[in-house]
């Protein structure tokens, strides 16, 4: 009889969907990897939440590089921890991206989410995360400025995952500033197979705008629909992924139900879980069989591009422009929650190790 394996393990070991932890906390990381995970993400909500979870791991730290800086501010000790999670985190998946020879064993690290508007300021952090370790890919947002940041960090052989990214024009966009830039970097001369670059479709976050806009715009649509909405953008922007032969690998982001999963079992995509869903879906019933291809029901999709047109946007390839990215209402909630989260830990730093409590006697 042969050994039991968890649904995730069972196919992350036969099929070609990978998947990544959603977190670099070291005990939910090592749970991933015990489970078939090839790579980890960060961001400023992760970074946050993985100090609270294991702040035992890095008050030492936090501690020694106060001693080491006693002039830097809340902003640079809150980048320097951000830094070191992250690198901490890439160095579980090192044996993985030397197994793979670079394919896989990835680490992403977001630049600073404020900068969205910034090309030069994303591209230079581009720069200096990239000489940290060996297997950190850069996290860009597609935001206008984003596409062109992209460009150039991959025509500098930097490599890319972009994120805030919710819709196909979004995906196709990040796909083309990739082939450019590694179109620019064969012009030179300069080697390109070490760019295993990645495109993060937010799909519960779109899932979440369209609940919005329902409540929003008085919007009705058949009970469920709006579920879809994110794995109806996935699978489209998949099929012209494929159909282009782009360099570029889909990544599925943000969870919120099974059929984040479920659905895109057997495509040559990533899937980004967070810890307690990869539980979740280990716990399940739920088969592991290849639906990639399986197209998403024809009544699901006249209803949610009848009555939201902002799932239009999302759903067709010229439904925005590169210049609408930034005011695409999921663009906005995210790239606040992002910012939001980088002050957060900057407080979360400051109260905790860098003022003083007046109220408290000490």
């Amino acid at each position: 009889m042969s050994a039991w394996k968890s649904p995730l393990h069972e196919m992350a070991s036969t099929t070609i969907t990978d998947f990544w932890n959603d977190s670099c906390a070291v005990a939910e990381l090592t749970y991933a990897l015990e489970h078939g995970a090839v790579g980890a993400t960060s961001n400023p909500v992760i970074v946050l939440n993985t100090l609270k979870k294991e702040l035992v791991l890095w008050k030492a730290r936090i501690q020694e590089l106060i001693a080491a800086h006693p002039t830097w501010s809340e902003v640079q000790l809150a980048w320097a921890i951000y830094e070191d999670i992250a690198v901490h985190g890439s160095r579980l998946l090192l044996p993985i991206f030397e197994r793979e020879a670079g394919r896989k064993g990835w680490l992403s690290i977001q630049t600073d989410p404020a900068n969205y508007r910034n090309t030069a300021a994303m591209v230079e952090q581009a720069r200096l995360f990239q000489v940290l370790a060996p297997n950190l890919q850069i996290k860009m947002p597609v935001t206008a400025a984003g596409i062109e940041a992209i460009e150039e960090a991959t025509s500098e052989g930097i490599n890319i995952t972009a994120t805030v990214c919710f819709t196909v024009p979004q995906a196709i966009a990040v796909a083309e500033a990739i082939e450019r830039g590694i179109g620019r970097r064969k012009e030179r001369g300069e080697p390109t197979d070490h760019l295993y670059p990645a495109c993060a479709l937010m799909i519960g976050r779109l899932d979440d705008w369209m609940q919005v806009l329902l409540t929003r715009d008085n919007l009705t649509t058949d009970p469920g629909s709006t579920h879809w909405a994110g794995v109806a953008v996935m699978k489209r922007a998949y099929q012209l992924y494929q159909a282009r032969g782009y360099r570029t690998r889909l990544l599925a982001a943000a969870y919120r139900h099974h059929l984040h999963w479920s659905t895109f079992i057997g495509g040559d995509v990533i899937l980004t879980i967070p810890s307690e869903w990869q539980k979740r879906f280990n716990a399940s019933d739920v088969p592991v069989v290849a639906r990639m291809d399986e197209p998403v029901d024809d009544r699901i999709i006249h209803d949610l591009y009848t009555h939201i047109p902002d799932f239009r946007c999302a759903y067709e390839e010229e439904g925005l422009t590169i210049q609408q990215f930034d005011s695409y209402g999921a663009t906005v909630r995210t790239l606040r929650s992002f910012i939001a989260a980088s002050h957060d830990l900057m407080t979360f730093l400051r109260e905790g190790f860098l003022l003083p409590n007046p109220d408290v006697r000490g």
